[in-house]
């Protein structure tokens, strides 16, 4: 078993820093990936990280790291609430999964409060900005290792 992930982020993240930093915040995804670097470094994991505004891109993504990859973090972004080809890829690869959001999608527009992903992640991390990042990888390194030791 490979202890990489893949940290997959969705359409419009590649405009942190930029769009609506009071909701997402100030940092960009350069600097999420920098720490999200740094963090797996700690936890002796290495990383794929990777933005697209494409839903079948993502798919694609997802598919590689079924073959590649011990686990996947990812940022679905809009495609969380409608992409039922990311649920599919999802439950496909059988890989642990953490959903990550910056925002609080529970706490914002009604269509915003369902995720086609949570279904098929081990867990979801929302609200607490690009810390969620870390905290996934954090999650997902007992996972990785218990994957490993099979």
């Amino acid at each position: 078993m490979s202890k990489t992930v893949f940290i997959l982020n969705g359409p419009n993240l590649n405009l942190l820093g930029k769009r609506e930093p009071g909701i997402y915040g100030g940092k960009t995804l350069d600097e999420i990936r920098d720490d999200c670097v740094a963090a797996a470094r700690d936890l002796q994991i290495s990383t794929e990280f990777r933005q697209t505004n494409h839903e079948g891109v993502l798919v694609d993504w997802i598919q590689e790291a079924g073959e590649k990859a011990g686990g996947i973090i990812i940022n679905p972004g809009a495609y969380s609430h409608t992409s039922i080809a990311i649920h599919d890829a999802i439950r496909g690869v059988k890989l642990p999964v953490a959903e990550v959001h910056l925002s609080n999608i529970h706490a914002r527009e009604a269509f915003r409060h369902t995720s086609m992903v949570t279904p098929v992640a081990v867990g979801m991390i929302c609200g607490f900005g690009p810390l969620g990042y870390t905290l996934a990888l954090q999650a997902l390194a007992p996972q990785l290792q218990a994957r490993e030791e099979q």
